[in-house]
């Protein structure tokens, strides 16, 4: 199919920041696979606020490496075509993925997929479940190995606080807190308090009231760690109410939060900012989809648009306040 001519459906940006106004819809020729490869006809697409920061410039002059530029990390779809080397999926099977940010590709009817970052869809999730599990699922799920948590029976950290916790990575974050066996403190707005309640948080925070917006457990509790999952808190807010040798993960580090992770190893601190980012891993996407196919990890679907309103998931991701996962199907 690929190589013959025949062109897609796929939304692409030409240059950096502008937002929505920047996206494009255009026709353009489908793509064929390399021997490590995989083409997908794309079922689904998440959108994840890596996508539009590229846009806005973030890495740059990294990344994007030219221009024009079709982005969408994480898809589920079927397979199309496969590289001579990949062995372990064939056509018509039905898969999720994590692309190359570097290649990315996902905002179209047609896209690539590295062989090392596929796996199998279990049948019990939908097209729109399974592409909001990889980078999502994923981060949040090293965040917690990162605070120390294990998640085969061994209790450690006990206590911790999840910031943004009905967002795209936080709600995924709570589950899998409760999965490895800790007592959660979530954060998120009043509209969002009985879904932070429903994915097993034991204690939830408005971060518009006063103790939310000082991060006050209502029992007291100091936390062991904090997964953070937002912008805007100084460490001052933290430090305060850590344990003794407690953490904040910061999975969207910026300058100033790099700068005072360094300067606390630096003092010795008990106490630490540890900035993270994501390791695409295939071990842990095969992990959390596993989970999803149990029952175990949902995925809250925030909303799904088509591919010709892109434009509004767009717009959604870039509000911060989507609840859950912001989904374009094709």
């Amino acid at each position: 199919m690929a190589g013959n001519g025949k062109t897609m459906k796929a939304v692409q940006y030409e240059g950096y920041g502008d937002g929505v106004a920047g996206l494009k819809h255009v026709e353009v020729p489908i793509p064929s696979p390399k021997k490590d490869e995989i083409l997908l006809k794309v079922e689904a697409t998440s959108i994840n606020p890596i996508d539009w920061k590229v846009q806005k410039g973030m890495l740059r002059p990294f990344l994007p490496p030219k221009f024009p530029f079709v982005p969408g990390v994480d898809i589920s779809g079927e397979v199309i075509e496969v590289g001579q080397e990949v062995t372990c999926f064939k056509k018509g099977d039905k898969v999720i993925s994590m692309l190359n940010l570097s290649k990315s590709g996902g905002l179209a009817e047609f896209a690539v997929a590295p062989m090392n970052l596929t796996v199998s869809r279990p049948f019990e999730l939908s097209p729109a479940e399974a592409a909001g599990l990889p980078t999502a699922a994923v981060i949040a799920l090293q965040a917690l190995k990162t605070a120390g948590a294990m998640f085969n029976g061994t209790i450690s950290p006990r206590n911790i606080l999840i910031t943004a916790a009905s967002g795209g990575v936080g709600h995924y974050a709570v589950q899998l807190a409760k999965l490895a066996g800790l007592h959660v403190t979530a954060t998120c707005g009043t509209r969002n308090i009985e879904i932070a309640k429903s994915l097993g948080a034991d204690e939830v925070l408005d971060y518009k009231t006063p103790a939310g917006a000082a991060l006050r457990s209502p029992s007291g509790r100091k936390y062991d760690a904090v997964i953070h999952c937002t912008a805007g808190i100084p460490w001052s807010t933290f430090e305060p109410n850590l344990s003794t040798n407690g953490k904040v993960i910061d999975i969207s580090p910026s300058f100033k939060s790099m700068v005072t992770s360094m300067y606390k190893k630096l003092t010795l601190s008990k106490k630490k900012l540890v900035t993270t980012v994501l390791v695409p891993n295939v071990e842990d996407i095969k992990f959390v989809v596993d989970l999803a196919r149990e029952g175990k990890l949902k995925t809250y679907v925030d909303s799904r648009h088509g591919l010709e309103k892109v434009e509004d998931a767009w717009a959604k991701s870039m509000s911060g306040h989507a609840t859950g996962k912001v989904i374009v199907e094709m």
